[in-house]
């Protein structure tokens, strides 16, 4: 798959994973039709509009798997090859997003279609857009942020909570200066995924988007500021973050928490550039679901990283959508002893990361029900649930008390929920059905089916009774009532139920500690 954003869309078209609509739609009723598909929708007419509008790209795990051309849960392993080798991008002089450049007075983003999402949304959100920003000191930082339009040429942008841009925006207004940035909408997933990796200061996000393509990302040199943007974009927005501070208001929003997000107090960012291809497309990343679906390889990577520093083998990790891809995580290990508390402690480490819940490698994270088993039936909360107070904040946590111009700390818990050291692992055998995986509905339900197909099974030819042939047996090994059943498979079951009966009231066999049938018949061992 070419590694572009027409790139992806391509990929999602052949693997019928993308609805194109050619019917006139109004951008009004765009957001409340994406969450309606179980696919991504091209709307390829928008009414005012010349340009077609994308959205819900990444919002399933197939098309996230699509997009970073790998099984879902191979994803992780990608992104961490990527953050161990890194590779830098480069600058072109070709950039398909230049093919049409409006500066100054022919800025107006009005003309593009973005939507509202939530029906107490500020106004129209640009959510897909990669930020790149660049300070002296640290380098390139890119991320991804919502910028509402408030004029033709200016925009909010949201960075509120404590990150990298917002440390840039903070050193620039020490100084009194403008902060250049650029914002490229419609980009490969690469670019974005990599873009939201929580990254060390003075560490090139894009970078790991070089990774995970395998070669360096090309960028193209700004027209109007001294700032890079991603060379193949749709769509290319250039502008300052001035020096005034967190004093407009923007917002409200709605959130990735699934919730509707109060009015902030925000920097405002002026546009002095619109660049795009010819005939661009608009990329409008749903909220909450793609924002919240994009998050969730990001923090399975720091997951499997950090159980691995600690010396803990994991064998799954999800990130839960229900805890908004952010602040839930339920991981299976292989465990040794002490694993299960050592693991909570290094998955709480990570920096939303508020509840976590570690199973032993027998439970799918995956499913809930299993999930939720484990915590049942091998839990005590007085031995198993750590709490930790006072801890680093997701603010968008909406029980959390508003500290007024602050940011609050968090309670952090984790839950073990794998078996005991002290209990024995015996008291967890599951259930396994009689002819689990080999008896079919369909054989049954299918006109054409065969159902039972009755396989004979010649007897040991020595025996003349069936109650002496099962005694012979259990004489040889001890057995439970479905053992001897498929041993006997030739008989029918009322017979062999019938004969054990008979065997029992005789006293000729008896259970042991297990519950497997054995003979006690003179001269027969009555242990095994």
């Amino acid at each position: 798959m070419e590694s572009s954003f027409r790139g992806f869309l391509k990929s999602l078209r052949e693997h019928g994973e993308l609805v194109e609509i050619s019917r006139p739609v109004d951008l009004r009723n765009v957001a409340a039709l994406v969450p309606q598909s179980d696919k991504a929708i091209q709307f390829g007419n928008v009414r005012g509009y010349p340009t077609p509008v994308v959205s819900g790209l990444l919002n399933s795990r197939a098309r996230l798997a699509l997009a970073m051309g790998v099984e879902y849960r191979a994803i992780e392993g990608k992104l961490r090859a990527a953050m161990d080798r890194p590779i830098e991008p480069k600058i072109t002089k070709r950039a398909p997003v230049k093919e049409v450049i409006n500066t100054g007075g022919k800025v107006d983003l009005y003309k593009l279609p973005v939507p509202v999402f939530g029906l107490m949304d500020g106004g129209p959100m640009i959510t897909g857009g990669v930020v790149i920003a660049e300070d002296p000191e640290y380098g390139t930082n890119a991320g991804m942020y919502r910028l509402m339009i408030k004029e033709k040429n200016v925009t909010g942008i949201d960075i509120v909570t404590p990150n990298n841009l917002r440390r840039y925006a903070e050193r620039a207004l020490q100084k009194r200066k403008p902060l250049p940035i650029s914002i490229s909408i419609g980009v490969h997933p690469y670019e974005m995924i990599a873009s939201t990796f929580k990254a060390a200061l003075g560490q090139n996000e894009l970078g790991f988007a070089g990774g995970l393509r395998g070669e360096a990302l090309k960028l193209a040199p700004g027209e109007t500021v001294p700032v890079p943007c991603i060379a193949d974009a749709e769509i290319v927005l250039e502008g300052e973050i001035p020096p005034e501070g967190w004093v407009h208001p923007e917002g409200p929003f709605s959130e990735f928490n699934r919730l509707m997000g109060g009015l902030h107090m925000n920097p405002r960012v002026r546009i002095k550039a619109v660049m795009q291809r010819r005939e661009p497309i608009y990329y409008a990343l749903h909220m909450p679901w793609e924002n919240i679906w994009m998050s969730a390889p990001i923090y399975e990577a720091a997951a499997y990283r950090v159980l691995r520093e600690a010396g803990v083998t994991a064998t799954a990790v999800n990130v839960t959508p229900g805890g908004c891809c952010h602040w839930h995580i339920a991981a299976s290990i292989k465990k040794s002893p002490g694993d299960g508390k050592n693991a909570i402690m290094a998955l709480l480490s990570i920096a939303d990361i508020k509840h976590v819940v570690v199973t032993d490698d027998d439970i799918d994270v995956f499913d809930p029900v299993d999930l939720e088993w484990a915590i049942a039936t091998r839990v005590q909360a007085d031995r198993d649930v750590l709490i930790v107070a006072n801890a680093r904040s997701k603010p968008l946590d909406p029980s959390l008390p508003p500290v007024p111009g602050g940011i609050p700390t968090t309670a952090k818990m984790g839950i073990d929920a794998t078996i005991p050291e002290n209990v024995p692992r015996e008291r967890y055998k599951r259930i396994v059905y009689l002819n689990e995986g080999r008896a079919k509905l369909k054989n049954y339900l299918d006109p054409a089916g065969k159902g039972d197909e009755k396989k004979s099974r010649p007897g040991n030819g020595t025996a003349s009774t069936l109650e002496e042939r099962l005694l012979t047996a259990l004489a040889k090994s001890h057995a439970f009532f479905a053992e001897i059943l498929e041993t006997f498979r030739s008989e029918e079951f009322g017979d062999i139920a019938a004969a054990i009966g008979k065997l029992n009231r005789e006293k000729k066999i008896a259970q042991d500690a297990e519950g497997k049938y054995y003979a006690v018949a003179e001269g027969l061992s009555q242990t095994r």
